[in-house]
């Protein structure tokens, strides 16, 4: 394995050195990862919670095609340390396979891949696509452990919040767990009602548009965590309109039309919210610097 390559030619001198084996790599990863991969499509295309998936590769291919200039004046400098950090995505894959642990197989290719680009192309170009590779780990959808660990909470959040506020709209509420009982009906938060869809879409379209739009890191990352509340926040005004209209209007259509089209109205709120915040940050550090 050859140890460094110039970076002004970089890319016709690995299609020379490498070709063959980002070949054998790029068919052994198709034939491991080839169910693993169907059953990841599959789940963004059957679980709405994750349907965000499909847009994660496109921002990832945009990603490295933006940094192309930098990959390209980048040394490559083979190494078999990569080596290490491919083994152990292998041995995430095993994990994953004999323990029914499909979240460690999804993991591991993101692993395997990091360790190849390490090897095959060297640290540098690694610590180039950091950021690209990380981003990748946003399409996985969460195992079901932790995922039940979210939403059951945030169920109990959303409903506590609802029993709260529709008393101060002349709604009498008697709120057991995650069942909120109304004059008129029940109304159940359920999980698909814990708001952890909108959470996890709002988190990644606020990675994307801090990255096009924000180039502070810092500002970028308090726009990622900013999406949580206003994620939050947003499903638990949602239970708020629903009792609202099942006390005040009609109970069929509050808990069917107006369920189903809150929820794309409080995501457009949310997504109004999150631009609100960023001005917010503009004008502070504006102001901040006005003062100095």
């Amino acid at each position: 394995m050859p140890d460094s390559l110039s970076g002004k030619t970089w890319f016709s001198r690995i299609t020379a050195a490498t070709s063959v084996q980002l070949a054998i790599i790029a068919v052994l990863v198709a034939l491991l990862y080839g169910r693993t991969m169907g059953k990841l499509i599959s789940d963004w295309y059957v679980l709405p919670d994750f349907s965000h998936g499909f847009l994660v590769p496109f921002f990832v291919a945009y990603l490295i095609w933006e940094r192309r200039d930098v990959l390209w004046n980048v040394d490559i400098n083979q190494t078999w340390k990569g080596m290490a950090l491919f083994s152990f995505g292998l041995i995430l894959l095993m994990l994953g396979t004999f323990g029914a642990e499909i979240f460690l197989s999804r993991v591991s290719l993101v692993v395997l891949l990091a360790g190849v680009v390490w090897t095959l192309l060297g640290a540098h170009i690694l610590r180039a696509l950091k950021f690209p590779l990380g981003i990748l780990l946003l399409a996985i959808p969460l195992p079901a452990v932790i995922f039940n660990q979210i939403t059951f909470p945030l169920q109990l959040l959303a409903s506590r919040t609802a029993s709260l506020l529709l008393p101060l709209f002349g709604v009498p509420v008697l709120r057991e767990g995650n069942v909120i009982q109304l004059p008129s009906i029940q109304l159940e938060v359920a999980e698909a009602c814990s708001g952890i869809r909108s959470l996890l879409s709002l988190l990644t379209i606020a990675i994307l548009y801090g990255y096009f739009l924000e180039r502070s890191t810092g500002k970028r990352i308090l726009l990622a965590l900013a999406s949580v509340p206003i994620a939050v926040v947003a499903n638990s005004l949602r239970i708020v309109g629903t009792g609202l209209c099942v006390q005040y209007w009609n109970p069929d259509k509050a808990i069917g039309f107006f369920h189903e089209f809150s929820g794309w109205l409080m995501f457009v709120l949310s997504l109004g919210c999150l631009y609100c915040v960023h001005r917010m940050m503009d004008v502070f550090s504006q102001g901040s610097e006005v003062s100095r």
